[in-house]
């Protein structure tokens, strides 16, 4: 039979499975917005779930075990949605936080099949020993403890066999469910169901190539390299593929076996600022994060120090999203809500239809709230549920990885408060938040900044005589079509005037910094304090121009509002 045929009987199997859980759990009438009657294969009433007498179980909950009850796909689905809280009703993400991996472990022959598929030997042939029963099973792969012929011991993360079909037959059918659903019901329209579909398919495909992860771990490794207080794992590329993931074994105490921790003496305020410092540094150093640290994750070591595993949840900030994230707290902090929700346009968390006056009155309710409270008062968790509220009322959605972000961080909350019951990350935090400003405005950093842009502003004055000279050849031959709206067009001349000598000053300022940053670099005399004296009397000009520029910015706004 063909192909094709198979794949398309196989996904009429699924939709007509997807739609009898739905009607099962008490979802007819959302079968019957999408209009998928036709597929399915009548249920007598007997056979719902729910009775009259249970109607108090709460629509969240019924959604919660329909994602159980349809596998390892939509279960990770629920898992991730569990983490978008800006995205769906919190309800429902406080439900699917509780979604489980259960599913039984597979048998040894399949894990001898996948091992000699991808590394091209045998079981006998790779390990001293392997464990027969799994340490631990989820709906994509399951962990065998094993020995190495070298005698290290080691874990060996295996995948399930042909899970990556099953999973991609799965996102083909949420994805035209998605598309149906915000067709024909509004409220998954107003949610983005697509974009959400989309953005799981990223993230579990991300998930099913072992490689990332590994990939993961050691730039882990080698961003802690210089930390002795955290421990990351060893990979073993050789025992390594995109459906097995070897590492070393790591022989430790779990951070939640209090009683264990006790009778060792271990210091549990120590290990709780270790952890929530490492978590600071990932986020403000590295800009590459584990977002599941809890005290299942961490192993304590000898000397308190703490090892971290399963790195199957990492988020990613790049310098531009740092500089956002910090730029949002301190605004937050300064009570200053112009410039907050200023950095909510900027990097899309709203759109231009948003009510701002009515954003704003909220932002300065929630800044109240927490107003006068010193950081020992502070509640990490309680004050990110507050905003991910504000977030949900006015439809803003969160860059993926700054979500993740803001799980990691209730996360290491949990970790730290059940280590020390007086743990508060706010006091953990702020330190770390002035290094990173300190260093951000430091003169150095100022100068790589403007050194990086020079190529940018040498391209651009490359192609301008060829851009001005396509411009002048379009109005000789009468080809240059202009588009325009007339808004207060009489100040027009004046507002262009306006900005190209700011434009022009501002390429002045610039150069004069940049000159005297090389001049900074040479030993050229006459020296004050062992440096050029040119260099640094061109910094006071720059400096002077540049508050005069600003200032007389400030007073044209003024003028204009």
């Amino acid at each position: 039979m063909n192909l094709s045929i198979l794949r398309k009987y196989s996904m009429i199997k699924r939709y007509k499975k997807i739609i009898d859980i739905l009607i099962k759990y008490e979802f007819d009438y959302l079968v019957d917005q999408l209009k998928l009657r036709p597929f399915h294969i009548h249920i007598l009433d007997s056979n719902k779930l729910y009775t009259s007498k249970e109607e108090a179980v709460s629509r969240p909950e019924r959604l919660r075990e329909v994602l159980e009850e349809l596998g390892p796909t939509y279960v990770k689905l629920g898992q991730i949605l569990s983490v978008r809280k800006d995205l769906i009703p919190l309800e429902y993400a406080d439900e699917f936080a509780k979604l489980q991996d259960n599913v039984p472990s597979f048998a040894l022959e399949d894990v001898e099949y996948v091992i000699q598929d991808e590394l091209g030997a045998t079981l006998d042939d790779l390990f001293e020993t392997f464990e027969r029963k799994p340490m631990a099973a989820a709906s994509i792969g399951q962990v065998h403890r094993a020995k190495l012929k070298d005698g290290m011991n080691v874990v060996v993360k295996i995948q399930r066999p042909h899970v990556n079909k099953i999973i991609e037959t799965d996102l083909d059918i949420m994805n035209s469910l998605a598309r149906l659903a915000e067709e024909r019901v509004q409220a998954a329209k107003q949610y983005g169901l697509v974009k959400i579909v989309d953005e799981f398919s990223r993230s579990i495909r991300t998930e099913l190539d072992y490689t990332q992860e590994a990939q993961y771990i050691e730039r882990f490794s080698y961003n802690f390299k210089d930390e002795k207080s955290v421990y990351i794992p060893k990979v073993y590329w050789n025992y390594s593929s995109q459906k097995i993931l070897t590492l070393e074994y790591i022989d430790g105490i779990k951070a939640n076996d209090f009683q264990s921790l006790d009778k060792l003496g271990y210091d549990r305020e120590k290990i709780a600022m270790i952890g929530s410092n490492a978590f600071m540094k990932q986020i403000f150093e590295d800009g590459l994060f584990h977002a599941d640290i809890h005290p299942g994750n961490v192993f304590i070591l000898d000397n308190e120090t703490i090892a971290l595993i399963d790195f199957g949840m990492v988020g990613r900030l790049s310098n531009d999203l740092q500089n956002g994230f910090i730029d949002a707290l301190f605004a937050m902090t300064k009570g200053d809500v112009e410039q907050f929700v200023e950095i909510m346009y900027e990097y899309d968390v709203i759109g231009s239809d948003a009510d701002t006056q009515r954003l704003k009155n909220d932002i300065e309710t929630f800044l109240d709230k927490y107003y006068g409270r010193s950081l020992k008062q502070m509640d990490a968790a309680s004050m990110i549920s507050d905003i991910f509220v504000i977030l949900q009322e006015h439809h803003a959605k969160l860059p993926p990885n700054v979500a993740l972000l803001l799980r990691g961080t209730i996360m290491i909350t949990g970790f730290g408060s059940q280590l020390m019951p007086d743990f508060n990350l706010a006091l953990v935090f702020e330190p770390h938040a002035k290094k990173y400003m300190k260093k951000r405005l430091s003169p150095k950093n100022i100068t790589n900044s403007a050194l990086k842009n020079v190529p940018k502003y040498s391209r651009v004055l490359h192609k301008m005589p060829m851009q001005i000279s396509q411009i002048l050849s379009l109005i000789e031959k009468g080809e240059l079509n202009i588009k325009f709206r007339h808004n207060e067009l009489e100040t027009l001349p004046q507002e262009i005037n306006d900005a190209s000598n700011r434009i022009a000053f501002s390429f002045i300022v610039s150069a004069i910094i940049i000159g005297s940053s090389l001049i900074l670099q040479t030993d050229m005399e006459p020296l004050v304090w062992g440096v050029p004296f040119l260099g640094v009397f061109g910094f006071i000009i720059a400096f002077l121009l540049g508050m005069g520029f600003v200032i007389s910015i400030l007073k044209t706004e003024r003028i204009y509002n």
